[in-house]
Parts: structure tokens; C-alpha cells; sequence
């Protein structure tokens, strides 16, 4: 049995269509050429210009309606494909139109679908494989690089306990450069590893976070409601990314001097990220590979991230993350 539509199992294609409208237009016009109602004479009499002018914009007014309801679906399938953006999913042309209209929009649609899959998978895959270097670095770097600059910490208090007057205070300068680029050192590591997000959880590693860019001179505002609920690790790591990005470009980028961070019930029972600084705000300057970064780390877990900005009215970042069944520690 047949289960399509009626409208489909008779539909006629574009290029019928226009022919047969084609071929009745000139038809009409042939039948009445050769009837003795309309004759041309030589010179042409008015009445008969007129006749067949009347018939040229009748043929001209009829192709044109036909060609502009049969091809409107392909202009709005046109202005589709230009403002596609697999960063930005869900959006999707209708499926309007005659069969081979409809069929075609929903091509289109199905290789959004299949993209935007391939898409995050691939990204997950990136995301993964970056948080595995990111282990490796900040690991190499505590453990070789730390401990190297720690034994050059206990040398020069060694020295500087035992050297001349002279040079202990030279000695002991040396010793504070090599505490501060420790101190660096270690900070570096922690925002590559974020150990306090795997063993404190999201709040307290939040708020190490904050602590670290009050350093940058920035007064960084941290608050969390009470009470939210349980996120997947993988979550987490998002919300943690995102806000040390949104934070990030904050001390590079706007000029600000505050920042809020806040964590807060979100909709539909999910958990929101907001970042607000007080700086110059974006200009009308385009997104760049930070906020591109922020964008593909929200779809990983389906959470909705939306960055708002003006000239001189700061930006605001927001990150909608769904709870899942599975959520928890």
C-alpha cells in the first residue's frame, strides 16, 4: 500500500509546471492568431496593438507569478544555507512547498542533522584529547619543572644564609624571583588541571578561580546560591572552562576592573553560569577563537550559551546547563 500523501503521489515538478503554463500561454495566443476574431493587418490597426500587447503582459504577469511561488522556497532555502552555523543548531528552514520543494528542504535539513552530530563528536573528541594534554603539562610542570625550582629555592637560602654580607642581599632577591615564578609556576598548573574542581567540586574550584584573577588587579565578585543540583563531571569541566575563558578575556580584552561570577538556578531546573564584567564590552568586533571555544564546549552538553555585549555597557556571559538523570558524585 501506498503511504504517501495524496498532494505527493500527484505532485507535479517545478519544470512541468512552468512548461505546461508555457504551452498553454502560447497556445491561447496561437488559437487566437488563426481565429477570425483577431487578424493583424498591414499597417497595424490600434485595436489589434493592443490585443497583443494585452497578451504579452498577460504571458509576462503569469510567468512571473509562477516563477515567484514556484522558486520561493528555494530563496528561503538560499537565505538558510548563508546563515547556517553548526554553532548555533537547531535552526531549520520549513518544508513548504510542492514535493520536490519539500524533498529538497528536507535534504538540507538531514545534512544539518548529520553535521552538527559529526560536529559534536568530533569536538568531544578534541575537547577529551586537550583536557588529556592539559593533565600532561600541568603534571610535567608540578612535578619536573616545580620540583627543579624548588631545589633552587633551598640552594639560594642555602648560599644566602652562608654568603658575604655583600651578596645575601643579591642572594636573597634571586630567592624571591624564583618564589614568585614558583608561585606561577603552580598557578599555571591549576587552571591547566583543575585538581580542586576534581576533588572540591565546582563551587569551591569556582572559587579558587576567582581568587587566582583577583591577582591579574581585577576585583572578581564570586557568589553560588545553595542548593543546586547535582551536575555530570562532564558538566562541570564545561561550566569550569567557560568561566575561566569568559574571565580570561575579561583581564586581557575589556578594560574592566570588576567582574561578578555567579552560579544560580537556571531554567527548566538547570544550573546558569553568568560572568558580567564593567568594561568597554565587545565594540561590534567579532567573535574570536575564545568565544568560538566557550560556544563548542556548551554543545558538548547540550546546554545553552548566550553572550550578551554592547559599546560601553560590558558583556555578560551565560551558560544554561541541562541536569541529567545521571548527574552526580
Amino acid at each position: 500500500m501506498d503511504a504517501r500523501k495524496p498532494r505527493e503521489r500527484f505532485a507535479v515538478s517545478l519544470f512541468w509546471r512552468i512548461f505546461l503554463m508555457n504551452a498553454f500561454l502560447l497556445v491561447v495566443a496561437t488559437a487566437l492568431l488563426l481565429s477570425p476574431w483577431v487578424t493583424v493587418s498591414s499597417p497595424v490597426l490600434f485595436d489589434e496593438a493592443v490585443v497583443i500587447i494585452a497578451g504579452v503582459l498577460a504571458m509576462l504577469v503569469a510567468n512571473g507569478l509562477l516563477f515567484r511561488y514556484g522558486l520561493a522556497p528555494l530563496k528561503r532555502l538560499s537565505l538558510a544555507m548563508a546563515g547556517a552555523d553548526l554553532l548555533h543548531p537547531g535552526t531549520r528552514p520549513k518544508a513548504t512547498g510542492q514535493h520536490e520543494m519539500a524533498e529538497l528542504v528536507s535534504t538540507f535539513n538531514a545534512m544539518l542533522d548529520r553535521l552538527e552530530s559529526e560536529r559534536a563528536t568530533s569536538s568531544a573528541r578534541v575537547t577529551a584529547a586537550q583536557e588529556a594534554e592539559r593533565r600532561h603539562l600541568a603534571r610535567e610542570l608540578h612535578d619536573e619543572v616545580g620540583q627543579a625550582l624548588t631545589a633552587v629555592l633551598l640552594q639560594l637560602k642555602w648560599l644566602a644564609d652562608r654568603a658575604p654580607v655583600k651578596l645575601r642581599e643579591d642572594l636573597r632577591s634571586a630567592q624571591e624571583t624564583t618564589r614568585e615564578s614558583l608561585d606561577e609556576l603552580r598557578r599555571i598548573a591549576r587552571r591547566l588541571r583543575p585538581g580542586v574542581l576534581e576533588d572540591l567540586g565546582l563551587t569551591s574550584a569556582l572559587r579558587a578561580l576567582a581568587a587566582d584573577f583577583t591577582t591579574t588587579g581585577i576585583r572578581v565578585d564570586h557568589r553560588c546560591e545553595p542548593g543546586l543540583p547535582a551536575l555530570t563531571q562532564e558538566a562541570e569541566l564545561v561550566i569550569y572552562r567557560v568561566a575561566q575563558e569568559a574571565l580570561t578575556n575579561a583581564a586581557r580584552h575589556s578594560g574592566a576592573d570588576r567582574v561578578d561570577v555567579e552560579l544560580r538556578h537556571g531554567a527548566s531546573g538547570g544550573v546558569e553560569l553568568v560572568i558580567s564584567d564593567n568594561g568597554r564590552g565587545r565594540d561590534g568586533a567579532a567573535e574570536g577563537a575564545g568565544i568560538h571555544g566557550m560556544r563548542e564546549r556548551a554543545l558538548l552538553i547540550g546546554a545553552q550559551f548566550t553572550l550578551r555585549a554592547g559599546p560601553d555597557v560590558g558583556t555578560s556571559v551565560h551558560l544554561l546547563a541541562p541536569v541529567r538523570a545521571e548527574a552526580g558524585r
